[in-house]
């Protein structure tokens, strides 16, 4: 039985990339490598067709032949999560219905642009979990990217309202003290838990999992960093967690720059040998042959610094 996301899932839920040829086709045979690669770096789970999976460029049935594939593929050793935001409730029903028959853990649901009023949010949540049944659902908090500020009163009346909405993907910024409430005031007699998993490309995961994080569900070509990281961090090596992560940090911020994070994760998963193309669809950032060079340097440093760790 596949297992599904529910209000104490934790570990690190890898936002996964979607491999494109270099006709801007499907590659179906890189979509296989990626995934068995996320496996045995120790994810707990996968989360696709989200923002950084390029969804919003991939037709409806493509990006279902997409998630049934993956689902295949993973074969239920871990949830994996479905992004499924869209202007219409009954395409985001459909694809719901879809991805959970096939063997989906749950489905990640964004506000859409336009939640003027946190009233109007709700409202329109309260629409969503109506539509989408018993599917278990995890919030996406990202007004960086939607332009919809939520409060934490109002994430903790989803908590409390909805039974479905059992996972908060936090990515405000800045975000901490928000992190720090919700987790404070979740899991009390009036407020169920709530499972927290972050995001921001791991800018700042040490700090969240010190604020009360599950953990990550985020994207990163080194997806070992943050399975150790939260690992570490959950044995009580606080510190040794921290070590790691600043070993990667300038990766970690170099694939932060907006516009041109995904082709650089890309690239990076091209060299490791997991994507046969970098290939970001159009329109889509491209890097430069300075952008390779200083790719370069970067990962070459960061060799030299995990030897030395070792």
């Amino acid at each position: 039985m596949t297992a599904t996301i529910d209000r104490t899932t934790d570990g690190v839920y890898i936002i996964a990339a979607t491999p494109f040829a270099e006709d801007g086709s499907l590659d179906i045979a890189s979509t296989d490598r990626m995934v068995d690669f996320y496996l045995e770096t120790g994810v707990s789970g996968m989360t696709i067709l989200g923002i950084m999976g390029e969804a919003p460029k991939m037709a409806a049935d493509e990006a279902q032949r997409f998630a049934r594939h993956v689902l295949d593929r993973v074969a239920g050793r871990v949830p994996v999560v479905v992004g499924v935001s869209a202007a219409g409730l009954d395409n985001m029903a459909r694809l719901a219905k879809t991805v959970m028959d096939a063997g989906a853990g749950g489905v990640m649901v964004a506000p859409q642009p336009g939640m003027a009023t946190e009233a109007k949010l709700r409202a329109y949540m309260a629409q969503v979990c109506d539509a989408l049944g018993d599917t278990p659902i995890c919030f996406q908090d990202y007004p960086q990217t939607t332009g919809v500020q939520v409060s934490v009163e109002t994430i903790l009346g989803l908590a409390r309202d909805h039974d479905q909405v059992v996972m908060l993907k936090h990515e405000d910024w800045p975000g901490l003290t928000k992190l720090s409430r919700v987790r404070a005031e979740t899991g009390t007699a009036d407020v169920p838990r709530l499972s927290i998993l972050t995001g921001n490309s791991a800018l700042f995961l040490p700090q969240e999992m010190q604020r009360g994080a599950d953990g990550a569900m985020t994207g990163f070509a080194y997806p070992e960093m943050l399975v150790q990281v939260v690992a570490r961090h959950k044995a009580g090596d606080v510190d040794g967690a921290e070590d790691l992560f600043d070993a990667y940090l300038p990766l970690v911020r170099y694939e932060q720059q907006l516009g041109l994070g995904l082709a650089i994760r890309k690239e990076v998963l091209r060299r490791r040998g997991v994507l046969a193309s970098a290939t970001v669809r159009a329109p889509g950032p491209a890097m430069t042959s300075r952008d390779h060079e200083e790719l370069t340097r970067l990962v070459a440093r960061l060799e030299k610094r995990l030897e030395e760790l070792a």
